[in-house]
């Protein structure tokens, strides 16, 4: 007798074979695990080191003039 988990394979596997077909294929990609304590201290830490760095404020500045370029952006 077919389980849940046969047909959600089945699923999985006839929408992967459509999608080849369109032309696609599967990409893995591994982000951070933002809900990490050790990740949002290791943030904190270089985000205080950039405290004061005259490429960080330059860098800033830059990306704030890139959102007032986009139409309807409310920062």
């Amino acid at each position: 007798m077919p389980t849940a988990h046969d047909s959600s394979n089945a699923k999985v596997t006839r929408h992967r074979e459509r999608m080849r077909a369109a032309g696609y294929r599967p990409v893995q990609i591994w982000a951070l695990d933002t809900r990490s304590s050790e990740l949002a201290d290791t943030l904190r830490r270089q985000c205080l080191g950039l405290r004061g760095d005259s490429a960080e404020a330059q860098a800033m500045d830059c990306s704030e003039a890139a959102v007032r370029l986009i139409q309807g952006w409310k920062a």
